[in-house]
């Protein structure tokens, strides 16, 4: 994520100049918000799995286990970026939810799955 976002930065601050004030510094944090989104919702939707996801072997399904439509993945991010801006409140949700979903997988019906790599 860092070196998206920095990659993100870059591009945005080649485009538009310097953005630590005003309105730019909005701007750059929604370019930012929105790259990172767009991250996001590619690999729920391609495999299921972000890179960090593969690295702990957890894959993203629907409740028919199958992989989110771009729809139902972006409004995931949506719904997990309003989690962290409520103190995280949505996350925290997992301790008492009785299969340990976050609040936006609850609403969405979700689930993160251990995915063990098969072997050949």
């Amino acid at each position: 994520m860092v070196a998206l976002s920095l990659a993100a930065t870059t591009i945005f601050v080649l485009l538009l100049g310097e953005a630590t004030v005003g309105i730019k510094r909005y701007l750059l944090q929604l370019f930012l918000w929105l790259a990172v989104g767009v991250y996001f919702v590619w690999c729920w939707q391609r495999k299921g799995q972000t890179l960090a996801m593969q690295t702990w072997r957890l894959k993203l399904l629907n409740q028919d286990a199958q992989l989110l439509t771009l729809k139902a993945a972006t409004i995931r991010y949506v719904l997990a970026s309003l989690s962290l801006i409520v103190f995280g409140s949505g996350f925290l949700w997992l301790i008492i939810d009785r299969d340990r979903l976050f609040l936006h997988d609850r609403l969405l019906k979700n689930k993160i799955i251990y995915a063990p790599r098969k072997t050949a």
